[in-house]
């Protein structure tokens, strides 16, 4: 151990950087679970999720846990062993759903899409009338192991027709992309405070429709997880005020300040922001000659997949930005490894200065290591100014 950590510039796929107000309520003296000041923010905390999920849901709570507990808890909550459960796998967080969908002895049925693309609603909607009796459709809104951007709404508006539940992942589009769950009939939502929320990781916001808390009422058999069984955490977060766990209080006092900073700054205003940036950071890459490697029209603002030129040892830059910038990206993932960088620009890490200094940095690092930027050096830097100034 070589002592404190140095204040990073988290460029990478999570967690972003934190306001100084969400470190600060960090600190806050600690008070019992069920202490009245604390039953107070608990209600807070539901009031500023249902804001930023666009719902009424009554069960809209963070789970204690990361964005992974979030899914495990919608999936291992509404399926039961030999339900049916359609999932969209286009990278990593799809994979991860077959999985939990598995061990709750569900019959996933995977609908696959190559790793940068989305998944057609279409081809989940036939795999649908394939299996009318389906539990539920999974789907990442946000997949970031790859970029991917999935579209909602028709799938949402298909499955409100019908029995079948729509679950999404929205870890890391929650805050910074348009995400309405009551409007696209979304019944089951669950996210992470360590993305476009800015709040260290450590909780994961959930929300659940009527339809789908019908669904649990129903269960034959018990949740599989007693300490993810939304049965009881809902009594602990209700009127009842239940004692279920110990809720990790300092987090949730971080959680508070950051829905407010979102709510102080805007839903549509911050969509907006982490678009402009996205763009810049896109027109910048691509002038150094570094496309993004999501399918054209459905990348995402907050998490760009770049491509890394052939010769250029992806470990060895993103060291080079930590040791000389401060500065973290992320690497790729499965099968996409040592293939592409994932730059994050989420939250507070949404930044012009952040745009620019990683174009700086990504220019310095390429240079140094022979690489023939295609409109000569700094036409990155100058084509992500241009698109800021005009943006």
């Amino acid at each position: 151990m070589t002592g404190a950590p140095t204040s990073r510039v988290l460029l990478g796929p999570g967690p972003s950087n934190v306001h100084r107000r969400v470190l600060r309520a960090l600190s806050r003296p600690l008070v019992g679970h069920l202490d009245p000041i604390f039953l107070e923010l608990m209600q807070e905390i539901q009031d500023l999720l249902r804001f930023a999920f666009r719902t009424a849901n009554r069960l809209t709570i963070p789970i204690s846990g990361t964005g992974s507990a979030g899914m495990e808890a919608c999936l291992v909550n509404l399926i039961e062993p030999g339900d049916k459960v359609i999932v969209g796998v286009n990278g990593v967080f799809g994979t991860r759903m077959v999985d939990i969908v598995g061990r709750c002895r569900g019959v996933a049925i995977p609908v696959e899409a190559p790793w940068g693309e989305i998944v057609e609603p279409e081809s989940l909607l036939e795999a649908l009338r394939a299996n009318p009796d389906a539990r539920a459709v999974c789907v990442i809104h946000a997949e970031t192991s790859t970029g991917a951007w999935q579209p909602l709404q028709e799938l949402g508006e298909a499955l409100s027709q019908t029995e079948t539940l729509f679950v999404v992942d929205a870890v890391t589009s929650l805050a910074g992309a348009p995400l309405y769950v009551d409007d696209w009939h979304i019944d089951a939502c669950y996210s992470g405070t360590q993305k476009c929320l800015s709040c260290p990781p450590g909780l994961a916001p959930l929300t659940l429709s009527e339809k789908a808390m019908a669904i649990l009422r129903r269960r034959s058999s018990a949740v599989q997880s007693w300490y993810l069984d939304l049965s009881m955490i809902e009594k602990y977060w209700g009127e009842e005020r239940a004692y279920h766990h110990t809720a990790p209080v300092s987090m949730n006092f971080a959680l508070a300040e950051a829905l407010r900073l979102v709510r102080e700054e805007g839903l549509e205003a911050r969509w907006t922001r982490h678009r402009r940036h996205h763009e810049a950071l896109r027109e910048g890459l691509a002038a150094m000659g570094l496309p993004l490697a999501a399918q054209v029209g459905r990348q995402l603002w907050m998490l760009n997949s770049v491509g890394i030129p052939d010769g250029i040892d992806d470990a060895d830059v993103r060291s080079f930005l930590l040791r000389d910038y401060n500065l973290e990206i992320g690497g790729g993932l499965g099968p996409l490894q040592g293939s592409v960088w994932r730059i994050g620009l989420m939250g507070e890490s949404s930044t012009k200065a952040n745009v620019l200094l990683v174009l700086t940095a990504l220019e310095r690092a390429l240079k140094a290591r022979g690489y023939d930027f295609p409109a000569g050096a700094g036409a990155g830097i100058e084509a992500a100014a241009a698109s800021l100034a005009t943006g």
